[in-house]
Formats: structure tokens, sequence, C-alpha cells
């Protein structure tokens, strides 16, 4: 006989303290081993947390909307339904006075609750393991559908509402590319850029909801942005900007925006495959030396509706096809938003881009990301009079890009190589962005 505690996990390496989104289980209601109990914000996304014990939860410390450090205990676990008073009386004590039952027998946080270890996918997801969100698992139970027989379309086969409404015929199936999209491209039409070619459809405008002389706590994304913010002050930067004629990059997004591709994946694709040729900006720095990461792998700043900031990553951004990067991104940002991305597609990148262009800014400096070597800031690309060749004038479409670099591994001429071959690929050769 034992009562076991219910810690608060780490979902992620930079995690102080999670904030509880909602408790899937009540008071006194039985619990299985691997069934999710609870679902936690983390600094960046929502996470069932599932318990390896069977019992019942027999109290819950720490309510839905409230936040507890990593490794506190947020509810008690009791193995047999007579436990359950002894852990009512263990609770209103503060962990006090001793129940006059067998003591207590504490229990690892990894051994109680926390999220499935990651596997080579990067999913959390235990293989032969049913992985439901709680949405689902509720409908299910009122329609009455044998969660067993469904096959999961969220992340990694996570089964979501949607598949057990497609269960009862209440909606038609429909797939939806995840984190490796199918190689053919799929027709999707794409708002035209204003203006191009930056008006990549990644964010849209944050509605401030703030009332004059209101203290508005942050968000748990908010403390996160914080903290990295913070711990950048400390690594010494310098920038480097450059102008980048987009006429080409202009005329080639519109032949193929009909095919779902996105002014975001074709920059990313640029610069992913500038890095290649140039690995030291696709590096970190560490106390031991450079890191040299084995893939390209290109976050993108995203502005959360609600505040914050959220990265999601494209991964080996290089080696992908332009339509296959381009529904990826689609479904990183429509996961970002819903707060279902797992950790490796926000904390992988290894290269950053931010692009302010999309709302007219003509140039910005940007906060070079913890963990990161380099980001690249995208201005607007705005028609502009120039020279040309023979002596003559003429108009052009013009955006001007500046890197941020960590001078401690990163020096001004590799950040001016970058950028010139970066151009030159833009300005002659975006075509081979499509191959």
């Amino acid at each position: 006989m034992s009562i076991n505690e219910v810690f608060m996990p780490a979902l992620s390496s930079t995690m102080t303290e999670g904030k509880i989104v909602s408790w899937v289980k009540s008071p006194g209601d039985k619990v299985e081993k691997g069934e999710t109990v609870v679902v936690v914000e983390s600094d960046k996304a929502d996470m069932d947390v599932e318990t390896f014990y069977e019992g019942y939860l027999a109290y819950i410390i720490v309510p839905a909307g409230e936040t507890a450090p990593v490794g506190a205990a947020i509810a008690y676990i009791a193995e047999t339904e007579a436990e359950i008073a002894t852990a009512k009386s263990l609770a209103n004590a503060d962990n006090a006075a001793a129940p006059s039952t067998p003591a207590p027998i504490p229990v690892a946080v990894a051994a109680v609750a926390s999220p499935v270890t990651a596997y080579q996918n990067g999913s959390n997801h235990q293989p032969g393991r049913v992985v439901v969100s709680p949405r689902a698992r509720k409908l299910a139970k009122e329609l009455k559908v044998d969660l067993n027989t469904l096959t999961g379309s969220g992340p990694y086969g996570r089964i979501v509402a949607e598949d057990v409404e497609v269960a009862v015929g209440k909606v038609q199936p429909i797939t939806t590319p995840v984190v490796t999209a199918a190689p053919a491209p799929a027709p999707a039409p794409v708002a035209a850029p204003k203006p191009a070619p930056v008006a990549a459809p990644v964010t849209t405008p944050v509605v401030s909801s703030a009332v004059p002389g209101q203290i508005v706590p942050f968000t748990t994304l908010q403390n996160a942005v914080v903290r990295g913010m913070v711990a950048s002050l400390s690594v010494p930067v310098f920038r480097v900007s450059y102008t980048i004629s987009t006429d080409g990059l202009d005329k080639l997004y519109k032949q193929i925006k009909s095919k779902g591709v996105t002014m975001t994946a074709l920059l990313a694709k640029a610069v992913a495959v500038t890095l290649q040729k140039h690995p030291i900006l696709n590096a970190s720095y560490s106390d031991q030396g450079i890191v040299n990461h084995p893939n390209i792998n290109i976050s993108v700043a995203v502005a959360m509706d609600h505040g914050g900031l959220i990265t999601p990553v494209l991964q080996n951004a290089d080696a992908a096809d332009i339509y296959s990067l381009s529904r990826n991104w689609k479904s990183l940002v429509e996961r970002a938003r819903a707060k279902q991305l797992q950790p490796a597609e926000y904390n992988s990148g290894t290269f950053t881009l931010s692009n302010l262009g999309m709302f007219g800014v003509d140039t910005f400096d940007a906060i070079l990301p913890p963990g990161q070597g380099s980001i690249l800031a995208i201005g607007a690309s705005h028609p502009q009079i120039v020279a040309t060749a023979d002596g003559l004038f003429g108009v052009c479409q013009q955006m001007q890009v500046t890197v941020t670099c960590d001078h401690r591994i990163i020096y001004g001429a590799d950040a001016a190589a970058f950028l010139q071959d970066l151009a030159k690929l833009i300005e002659t050769n975006p075509q081979s962005l499509t191959m």
C-alpha cells in the first residue's frame, strides 16, 4: 500500500515551472498505468502528462490555472480507494503530519508523472500506446466510441477530436501532413503577398486587449521569452546588412504559389541552401568549442495571438523539396497556435529567420536566440530606382536583410560572405529552389 506524489514534470530543457491547463481526471477517479491525468503548459506548448502507476487520483494539490515549479508535487495518487482519505489528510497537513497508516512512499518524478520519453522521430508516443487528446477522450466517451479502434491523425498518431467525429460520421475524414509531408505538391491557394516577396502567411498582427491601469501577469510563454532575451545580453554580437534584389524571387513565387508554396518556405530554403556553403553560420558556441550541427534546421519566428513568441522549426530545410517544406510550415504554424508542437519542433533550430517585412518594416535588427550562432532579420521588399549596367536608370524590387551573429565564433567576413552568396542565389538563380 502506498500513496504516490505526482510531480510537475520538466517538459523541456528550459522549463523551470509549468501551468496546469486542465485535469483530465477528477479526485476519486480510477487511473490506469500510461493514462493521461493532466495537461501541462510548458514554456512553448500544452502537453499530456501520463502516470506510470495505476490507482486513484486522491487529491489535487495544484488546480487548473495555477503554476508550480518543476519537481513540485501537484497531486496524490492512492493505490487503493481506502487510502484516498489518508492522502487528503496528508495534503491538509501540508506534508507535515504523518498518517497512522503506513507512511507514504515518495516516488521519483520520472516514475510517477511525466511525458512519455522521446523516441527517434521526435515523438513522445511510446510504441503500442494509444495517445489521445483530452477533448477526444471526452468526446469518445459521450459518443461511445472505442478509442482502440481509431487511427490518430494528430501529431505522431495522436487521436484528436476530429478522429472521433469521423468515426461516427459527423465529419468527413481529411488528411493533413504533420511533420514529413508527401513529395507531391498539394494545391492550396495562398493569399497574394503585400508587399512582395516577404508577405508570407506566417502570423497575424496581435490585437491588444490591454486595460489601462491594469497589470497583466506574464504567461508561461512570455516568461520563457523574457528568460531567453536576458540570456542573450551576455553574448557579444555584431550585425551586417545587405540589400537583395527580389525580382526573380517575386516571379518564381507568382508561378508556384497556386501549388501551396509560401514565401516563408522559399526564404527558408534559400537560407538553408546557402548555409551548406557557410556551415559556421549554422554553428553555435559552447564552453568546449564550436558546435558544428549535422543538420540545417531553420527556425522561423511566429508571434502568438495572446502574446509571446515561438519559433517552429523546418528541420533539414536544405534537403526538403519546396512543396513539402511549404506544407510542413503550414502544419507547424497551425499546431503552434493550438499549442500542440512537440519540443523537437520548436527547440531544435540551428539558424533563425525573423520576418517583419510582412508588416512593411524596411529594416530592423534581430536579437540572437540562446543556443544559436546567427539570426537573419528580413525587411520588406519595395520598388527602388537603381542604376543599370548600361548607365541608365531602372526600377527593381529590393529588400534589406540583416544578420546578427555570435562574435565568439563568427567574424565579419564570414557573415559578409554568407549574405553575398544568399543574394547571388536569390537574384540570379531562384529557380534552383524548386529542384
